[in-house]
């Protein structure tokens, strides 16, 4: 699509296939988005995870073509790997949802640099490597759409979480200028800033016990219909759940309040006395993909 032309509306096209990308499929918000994609008419689904068995079984259940391709995104390898494929089988990717993650809750005097680096490698790094690889594969099948899954940590940060707070951020950051940058191309790029969503890593028990923070917990199901709002609907931005808005906009208009909720947060924070366990905190949000050992595509 040139330069300027009008951008048109995934969802308004008459039922055909259209070629959906997940990352971090294999549980979590991205299983729940490649069940809800799924149901899109005429959708094909692409899945990418590392835990293959998960993946096989995952296609082998939902009711669209689907098939999956075994990989870690920390390989340098695996961004063209997945474009050769999608080329390949489809010769078009009309949807690319940026899912996979990892989790980071360390201070950043237990984690140092070393925390900051891993994490943004996965949560940053190997977004904008993917979606690199595959922009003019998007660009070819416009109107098309990226969907990167950030977090509400992105806009509230909390203490014990600064590597994962600042991988999201970035994140964010980046999604706002690339959508304005993809526009004239066709491409649509849609940020999802899910809140306390229960998965392996973060079963949001604490939350989940007290009838005054329950109402906080979302599903992972919310979450997806939130990135097919993003992507196939072409919203610019969405939280999940829908509330949440309201403490990105606090933060803004009554930062000393937000700073005071911070400051509550850190002093709640175990010691880190020589020997001690690293540091965790008892975040209010979880992170949106599952723990680190899973987390990966």
């Amino acid at each position: 699509m040139p330069h300027g032309a009008p951008e048109l509306d995934l969802a308004s096209r008459p039922p055909r296939s259209f070629v959906a990308l997940i990352t971090g499929a294999s549980s979590g918000i991205g299983e729940a988005t490649a069940r809800r994609i799924a149901l899109e008419p005429g959708a094909a689904v692409v899945l990418v995870a590392r835990r293959e068995e998960r993946l096989r079984a995952l296609a082998a259940t939902l009711g669209a073509p689907a098939s999956f391709i075994v990989a870690d995104l920390l390989d340098e390898q695996a961004p063209a790997r997945i474009r050769a494929y999608v080329e390949q089988r489809f010769g078009r990717l009309d949807l690319l949802v940026n899912n996979a993650g990892r989790n980071s809750r360390a201070t950043f005097a237990a984690g140092g640099y070393e925390e900051v680096r891993s994490t943004m490698a996965i949560n940053f790094d190997a977004q904008v490597r993917l979606a690199e690889e595959l922009l003019a594969l998007l660009r070819s099948s416009a109107p098309s759409a990226i969907v990167n899954v950030s977090s509400m940590a992105a806009r509230l940060p909390t203490p014990g979480t600064g590597a994962y707070c600042a991988s999201k951020a970035a994140l964010a950051g980046w999604s706002d200028a690339l959508r304005a940058e993809e526009r004239g191309q066709g491409v649509h790029v849609g940020l999802v800033l899910p809140g306390s969503i229960p998965t392996e890593s973060f079963p949001q028990i604490e939350l989940l016990s007290k009838p005054q923070t329950r109402w906080m917990v979302s599903t992972a199901e919310r979450v997806a219909e939130a990135i097919c709002d993003a992507g196939i609907r072409r919203r610019r931005e969405r939280y999940a759940p829908r509330p949440f808005a309201l403490g990105a906009v606090l933060r803004v208009l009554a930062p000393s309040l937000s700073g005071a909720l911070q400051e509550r947060l850190a002093a709640d924070l175990p010691g880190e006395e020589a020997g001690a366990e690293p540091a965790q905190s008892h975040v209010a949000w979880s992170a949106p993909g599952p723990s680190r050992a899973d987390a990966r595509a």
